[in-house]
């Protein structure tokens, strides 16, 4: 798993056990549902208990089905009593099993078996197959483009034979090229190239998954021709077909794939996600385009030719069902905002901060970019007499002037904020950070944001000490200037130590060199998983598809 997804807001539900009951709460629905703690084991269903699901067809007639969890673990490779390694499991795996492996010089062997056995299309790229010796200095192809890479590719093998260790493995493992076919899943979204952009889901789609592409077709290309390869990498995206595609092209590859009937709905019930304590659990960060975001103090390569659109955007006194109100105050900075309207972005919360906080409003002027959820917003530019102190524009769509946009208010010295309920991963704040633009984020999901360091988190369930966090920044800032600076350099540092591209890749690497060395070595080819999933495919699956009509029926 690359990086976490956003959960969406169907997800917001909680368990938790109350004396002798279990109880799931609906937040949305306000729903509390009871279920005696009797009808699981350990606090946990059995994975293979019989239950009774609801017909989607709104008939009485119960599906059989059964519960599946995924948490079927090779039993010692469990990383569960080690929680900071949660996220880091081929981390972990890797010292765990160095200490246990590499206790002399023989025990090496198993790793020139792997490099005896490490080959593309058929042709071994790392030792010939010849070499019986593990001390043999003879190697072959992927050592390097130049003398000097094969030196440093020699000298690190040398070190690992004369003194293994988890960091030198991992190294030495880094630099060999085993990546040259990636299959990424998109599984939500309407993914596809034309006429999608502002539909539910899309942004974030089209910007991770193109933009991972392209990052990764590069950072593969060098990097294979650094290891002295000919070899074409290949990138496939698989992403799932919509029945309704809304107008856009999202359903038109493929055809042949799209399914006449489908009645397999009531083949098992996921009751686990994913097991955050498997060691293929690993949690590798998504980056910002360098080619398109970075710092605003880079005054030769900025387009400031997009500031007048950009002054008339936030500064008009023209209001329409783009534009709503207006920044009476050219002078405060800017508190800007960017996202879908989604309930789980939270805007509207934002907006009643705002509009609560007099000592925030006397600082700043609040500007919020997004696309529904109308009516609860005019309720509150009433309630809270916004006019001149806010201002609502309309989903800009290029990332260019999205970037100048962020610059523009770097200029005025403003800052950018994401209030959201939960964020798995916030492409917008690292826009933001990548810029040089002070953030605030929600503490609730994935933190980008090291704390006071590089920008703030926010609590979007106290809303009166989330307006006082930005309203003690802004105030500081203006009875010391150099408060802002340091922040905005803060947020940089912190996007070029942990959310580029590049970084983003040879964590991937290592991660992949390292798992697909110890799976070599220890044979993890998860049989129990295996003989699990095949129990779904002799009881249920099979039958299931045999009673699938064919489409001329």
């Amino acid at each position: 798993m690359h990086y976490l997804e956003d959960l969406g807001q169907e997800l917001l539900s909680a368990k938790f056990h109350v004396s002798s009951e279990l109880l799931r709460l609906h937040i949305d629905g306000e729903v509390v549902d009871e279920k005696p703690l009797s009808a699981t084991k350990d606090g946990e269903p059995s994975p293979l208990r019989k239950i009774s699901l609801v017909s989607t067809s709104g008939t009485d007639d119960g599906i059989e089905g059964y519960l599946y969890s995924p948490k079927v673990l090779h039993p010692s490779s469990s990383i569960e009593d080690h929680y900071k390694s949660t996220g880091n499991g081929v981390e972990f795996l890797n010292r765990h099993l160095s200490a246990k492996l590499f206790h002399d010089k023989e025990s090496l062997h198993p790793l020139l078996e792997f490099l005896q056995v490490h080959c593309y299309k058929g042709k071994n790229v790392m030792v010939n197959t010849r070499i019986q010796n593990v001390f043999s200095p003879q190697h072959r192809g992927a050592g390097g483009d130049t003398a000097e890479r094969v030196l440093e590719m020699i000298r690190l093998l040398l070190d690992l034979l004369e003194a293994p260790d988890p960091c030198t493995l991992e190294n030495f493992l880094g630099r060999i090229p085993r990546v040259f076919n990636v299959v990424i899943m998109s599984p939500h979204g309407y993914f596809a190239q034309d006429d999608v952009l502002g539909y539910p889901d899309t942004g974030g789609q089209v910007v991770y998954i193109l933009d991972q592409v392209r990052a990764l077709e590069s950072e593969m290309l060098h990097c294979i021709k650094q290891r002295g390869l000919d070899i074409t990498p290949r990138i496939l995206i698989v992403t799932r077909l919509l029945p309704d595609a809304v107008g856009t092209t999202c359903n038109q590859r493929f055809l042949v794939d799209i399914p006449i009937a489908f009645t397999l709905p009531g083949l098992y019930r996921v009751v686990h996600g994913v097991d955050v304590f498997d060691p293929k659990f690993n949690i590798v960060s998504p980056g910002a385009d360098m080619s398109i975001y970075f710092s605003y103090t880079e005054e030769k390569r900025r387009l400031k030719s997009f500031h007048a659109e950009i002054e008339e955007l936030l500064f008009s006194d023209v209001e329409n069902k783009e534009h709503l109100c207006v920044l009476k105050d050219w002078n405060k900075p800017i508190l800007f905002t960017m996202a879908r309207l989604d309930r789980v972005k939270n805007l509207t919360g934002l907006v009643e901060w705002y509009g609560k906080k007099t000592r925030l409003r006397e600082l700043i002027n609040l500007v919020v970019e997004q696309q529904a959820e109308m009516k609860k917003m005019y309720g509150l530019i009433e309630t809270y007499n916004l006019n001149g102190q806010f201002r609502w524009i309309s989903f800009q769509m290029n990332r260019v002037r999205n970037r100048e946009l962020y610059w523009y208010i770097c200029d005025m010295r403003g800052a950018f904020v994401q209030p959201a309920l939960y964020e798995a991963f916030g492409l917008t704040v690292v826009e933001a950070m990548t810029c040089g633009l002070p953030t605030f984020a929600t503490c609730k999901g994935g933190q980008i944001i090291a704390h006071v360091k590089s920008g703030f988190h926010i609590d979007p369930y106290h809303r009166d000490q989330a307006a006082e966090i930005l309203a003690d920044f802004f105030e500081k800032c203006k009875v010391d200037p150099s408060h802002w600076d340091k922040i905005s350099q803060g947020a940089m540092q912190r996007i070029e130590e942990k959310y580029t591209w590049q970084i983003y890749f040879e964590r991937l690497l290592n991660l992949t060199a390292l798992y697909g060395f110890w799976k070599h070595v220890l044979n993890l080819d998860r049989l129990e998983s295996l003989r699990y999933l095949e129990m779904f495919y002799a009881l249920k699956y099979r039958k299931l598809a045999e009673s699938v009509p064919l489409a001329v029926e």
